[in-house]
């Protein structure tokens, strides 16, 4: 097992002791919670420092957050919509860090041909003018 995915599992699993000790709230209730948990988790990890996708990862982090009280609480519905809104924003931030890595190298890409073009017209161009140069001579 890869240390990424210990490193993924260990919360999951200290979640899930923790939940177990919660009554009043369907099991199905706490595998999901612990399941956006770790979706946070990676989105973090994903994310990284990056600015896209902070805000969207920002409240993915307050619905799991709710996610957990609720389950103290022993309230099942809102648990789950709040576990629901925690993943969904936490799938949402990567796909926004990803669309702004993909747009930056898109970006570049298009830089390096625009540079490479000019670079080609330069030397079509350059035979030309020495040409006409000693023509004229």
């Amino acid at each position: 097992m890869s240390s990424r995915m210990i490193r993924a599992a260990c919360p999951l699993a200290l979640t899930a002791l923790l939940l177990a000790g919660c009554g009043g709230v369907s099991d199905l209730t706490k595998e999901r919670v612990a399941r956006s948990e770790t979706s946070v988790q990676q989105a973090q990890q994903t994310i990284g420092n990056s600015e896209q996708g902070a805000i969207e990862l920002q409240r993915a982090k307050d619905s799991l957050e709710r996610a957990r009280q609720a389950i103290k609480d022993g309230d099942e519905q809102p648990a789950q919509r709040y576990a629901q809104l925690a993943q969904l924003d936490a799938e949402l931030a990567v796909s926004k860090s990803q669309s702004a890595s993909a747009r930056k190298a898109a970006d570049e890409l298009l830089a390096s041909i625009k540079q490479l073009r000019q670079e080609a017209e330069r030397s079509s161009t350059a035979p030309a003018d020495r040409e006409r140069t000693t023509d004229d001579q």
